[in-house]
């Protein structure tokens, strides 16, 4: 008998003992056995840390995100072998390509938040603040990555993509991982972990896998480690309040299955396009796994004279989706993962009937086109009709982990609101109208109870990923119940593995700490101009300081020939009456235009273009006869990968753009951005 093998301390092993024997769901057949038995896990941790954790802190952010564009890169020519697999987990081609491709997909979309991080192994986060009156003694906050390792402990319901979402936010803060996937499904998850192992793509030490059980690895984290969680509130719970935890404050992030819903809005009627939205995004939400997602509708919410429409056009959808052997041309929805989910449902089920109806589907009986309906894991997907979901509300509190939805009226959107908001937090609801006024009182009023909420009419329709579908830039958690976490949501996710320290000093100190000018640290001049020197040969504090110019009514006339811009401020000094000028002011843009005119060095040299403009503003009136002088500074310098062989070696630099006048106030203030060629073209 196959036996899964846990990948641990850089060496694929074995467990001891017969382990748990893991089933085929579509046929019953004994797909392997997982033991993780005579692992030993503080070993386990202390690998990851010192092995994986040094390796990869010594990454830049711009390495570590091409490292998950490369994994990404190769995993896309592996996941045919991945779609044969998975098969097994009762999962058709669709249920697959969300989880397999979806959990690639993540990888790319993480590897592109390398260009929104410095290429260093560390971020600053947020503005200097100014702690002293006259600047010398200022503060910033830096983030570094946590020296412990991401502890993944995952659902049975996506084994690849509940992995690769995870991973790619703590490979990307620079941060190790031991992966627990669900141990009826991990023989999903081994197979990608030995493509990702023999790619040698990752460090050696920044990944590892239990495929058995992991009882006791919390026994050994640390204050630097990182625990995140996915599965049932319950285990969830007791899993949080494990002492180790608390004694060592180790993070601990949750996201538990959650009572979702989607709510029909009162303007919609049979026979507009966002009724047959509501329909089908609803059946899909219902099939789509088999229902076991955790993002899946478990309550349906519809104004109460479209009841029965709605029941009705439900049914006919649920009777026309093919249930059986994905492998079977037709079959448009799998099975539970295993038997002992079947049984964990219809116990569910069985619980909420005491208050509700079934209105479509059966407990006894189900229609399988090549599957096994003994041995098999399959299961009708189930409506259920709550008619006083205020009065019964055990729909709110009791999720059955299949395709099983309730559907309830309401009267006002209020009333809709108030039903939302009873599911006591939730990953995501829906709100289908053609209405913007109502889907504003909606979100406004159950936003405090749902991590996310999608706004779905006939304008976005065709394009929506849909509300079952967490995209990686946006959080993925949710309140209360739905566990009170966060996943992934872009640069947010990354920095749950990142430690935000504060750091104070005196302006020059904190800019050779972090490596980007901080105003009031000290400047340095060289006799060659900026604009002559490639990337490299620049430092962050050089400084150019700029002849001076008078500024002339002719200037501002001249500029709003230009420009086209007569603002009566600057055209019509018997306007000015009321506002806060004294006389005809020159255009910020004028003085900004003019700031360039005074530090551009003209002639051809290592800068190619302006590549733009952040945080400008124009702080003090300019007026005629004024002067203006500018201080050019070396604010940081962003290096660029090459898109191809043949590109040219190139880097960003950020420009401190200080305006000031003949009493040394700064009349204007920016960041240019400049793309300037590397003297090494290698």
């Amino acid at each position: 008998m196959n036996k899964l093998q846990n990948y641990y301390c850089g060496k694929w092993v074995s467990g001891d003992g017969d382990g748990q024997t893991l089933y085929n769901a579509i046929n019953g057949g004994i797909i392997a056995t997982a033991s993780s038995k005579g692992l030993d896990f503080a070993r386990m941790l202390e690998y990851g840390r010192s092995t994986g954790g040094h390796q990869l802190r010594k990454m830049t952010f711009h390495e570590r995100g091409r490292m998950l564009k490369a994994l990404a890169l190769h995993l896309g020519t592996k996941k045919e072998d991945f779609y044969k697999i998975s098969w097994a987990t009762g999962a058709t081609r669709v249920d697959s390509w969300i989880d397999i491709e979806g959990g690639i997909g993540n990888l790319f979309a993480n590897s592109s938040l390398r260009r929104q991080f410095p290429n260093e192994t560390f971020c600053l986060e947020g503005d200097m603040v100014k702690l002293s009156k006259n600047g010398t003694f200022i503060g910033h906050h830096i983030c570094v990555p946590r020296e412990g390792v991401a502890i993944h402990i995952n659902a049975f319901n996506f084994p690849v993509w509940g992995m690769l979402e995870k991973i790619a936010v703590n490979l990307m803060a620079g941060v190790p991982a031991v992966v627990k996937p669900a141990t009826i499904t991990s023989f999903l998850t081994e197979a990608v972990v030995k493509e990702i192992v023999a790619s040698g793509i990752l460090p050696v030490g920044s990944l590892q896998l239990i495929c058995g059980s992991a009882n006791g690895i919390l026994d050994h984290v640390s204050s630097q480690d990182v625990v995140t969680f996915t599965g049932s509130a319950s285990t969830g719970k007791m899993l949080k309040a494990h002492p180790r935890l608390l004694e060592e404050a180790v993070p601990f992030n949750m996201e538990s299955d959650s009572l979702n819903c989607m709510v029909l809005g009162t303007d919609v009627q049979p026979g507009m396009p966002e009724f047959d939205i509501f329909i089908k995004e609803v059946q899909k939400e219902i099939t789509v796994k088999a229902g076991q997602k955790c993002t899946a509708v478990r309550r349906i919410m519809v104004p109460e004279n479209l009841i029965e429409d709605v029941q009705i056009a439900l049914g006919k959808r649920l009777a026309s989706t093919t249930i059986g052997d994905p492998n079977v041309e037709g079959v448009r929805m799998g099975a539970l993962a295993s038997k002992s989910q079947v049984k964990e449902v219809r116990e569910k089920v069985q619980l909420l009937s005491k208050q509700q109806e079934i209105v479509y589907g059966s407990l006894d009986k189900i229609e399988v086109m090549g599957g096994d309906t003994e041995r098999g894991a399959f299961f009708s997907p189930i409506l259920m009709l709550n008619k006083d979901p205020f009065k019964n509300t055990d729909c709110h509190e009791v999720e059955p982990f299949g395709p099983v939805s309730t559907l309830m009226p309401y009267k006002t959107i209020h009333d809709a609101i108030e039903l939302a908001k009873m599911g006591k937090g939730s990953l995501v609801s829906s709100i289908i109208t053609a209405d913007d006024k109502i889907a504003r009182e909606y979100v406004l009023g159950a936003a405090c109870m749902h991590g996310r909420i999608l706004v779905l009419n006939n304008e976005c329709a065709k394009e929506s990923t849909g509300h079952g579908s967490p995209m990686p830039m946006l959080t993925h958690g949710g309140p209360g119940r739905a566990g009170g976490g966060e996943e992934m949501g872009g640069m947010r996710g990354v920095f749950h593995y990142l430690n935000r320290v504060a750091i104070q000093g005196s302006p020059t100190s904190l800019t050779n700490i972090t490596g980007v000018y901080q105003s009031g640290g000290k400047q340095v001049e060289d006799v060659k101009h900026p604009f002559k020197k490639h990337f490299e040969e620049l430092t962050i504090g050089e400084t150019l300081i700029t002849h001076k110019h008078t500024v002339s009514e002719a200037d501002i006339v001249n500029f709003a020939n230009v420009s086209g811009d007569n603002f009566y401020a600057h055209m019509d000094a018997t306007s000015l009456e009321g506002t806060i000028f004294t006389q005809r002011v020159a255009h910020g843009y004028f003085v900004l235009s003019k700031a360039a005119g005074l530090f551009v060095d003209a002639k051809k040299g290592p800068v190619m273009l302006n590549y733009g403009l952040e945080e400008c503003r124009f702080t003090k009136p300019v007026y005629p006869g004024m002067t203006i002088g500018v201080r050019l500074t070396v604010k940081e310098k962003v290096d660029s990968e090459k898109r191809t062989p043949e590109d040219i070696g190139k880097g960003i630099v950020k420009w401190l753009v200080d305006v000031y006048d003949e009493t040394g106030e700064t009349v204007a203030i920016a960041t240019i951005l400049t793309m300037v060629k590397k003297l090494q073209q290698d």
